[in-house]
């Protein structure tokens, strides 16, 4: 078996990482958008490919957008759902910065003539 790459080893150690936000005394909204992301069908095997899109307003801390890029890619292998990994990365994100307001948006490609689309979003 061939050694981890520096890039796998990377990601398979990826932890959310939260910064102080440097404006906390103003409300201002952060758009990230992730076009590459890829997960597992849990029925097929299948890859599934989306855009993940976080707005958020942050109140103490904003995320590091590295450790955001590395704990996405985790995804790529594990078999779950459209539903299911949208409502994880709102989860770990909520819990992790505790912004004013998120919004995380799963945008997947179609397969098999389906497109779905999920939200998760803070009241």
């Amino acid at each position: 078996m061939a050694p981890k790459k520096y890039g796998a080893k990377e990601i398979s150690k990826a932890k959310l990482e939260r910064w102080p936000n440097p404006s906390p005394d103003r409300d201002y909204t952060i758009d990230i958008q992730f076009s590459e992301f890829t997960c597992l069908c849990p029925r097929s095997g299948y890859p599934d490919f989306a855009v993940i899109k976080i707005n958020y307003i942050p109140d103490k801390y904003i995320v590091e957008l590295k450790s955001l890029k590395l704990y996405l890619n985790k995804f790529r292998n594990e078999s779950i759902s459209h539903e299911a990994v949208t409502n994880l990365v709102f989860d770990d994100l909520k819990k992790r910065l505790k912004p004013r307001y998120l919004e995380v948006i799963g945008d997947f490609n179609p397969r098999g003539n389906v497109k779905t689309v999920i939200r998760a979003a803070t009241d």
